[in-house]
């Protein structure tokens, strides 16, 4: 860490506050990560309900069995 500041200090004004805009932006991409995604694991789930409801029709089921 002291190494990192000292070369930190060495860079010029402009330098340093682009070294801070991306500290912040890896600080905001990792807080964004943490989130997590979307996990599709029920996809394909009402498979075989295709033929008997539309997609529509499906959706409210789906909310109904919820």
């Amino acid at each position: 860490m002291e190494k990192a500041y000292e070369l930190f200090q060495k860079l010029p004004d402009g330098l340093k506050r682009e070294v801070i805009d991306y500290i912040e932006f890896l600080l905001e991409r990792k807080a964004k990560k943490k989130q997590g995604r979307l996990r599709l694991t029920w996809k394909g789930a009402l498979k075989e309900f295709k033929d008997k409801y539309s997609s529509v029709e499906l959706q409210h089921k789906a909310l109904e069995w919820w």
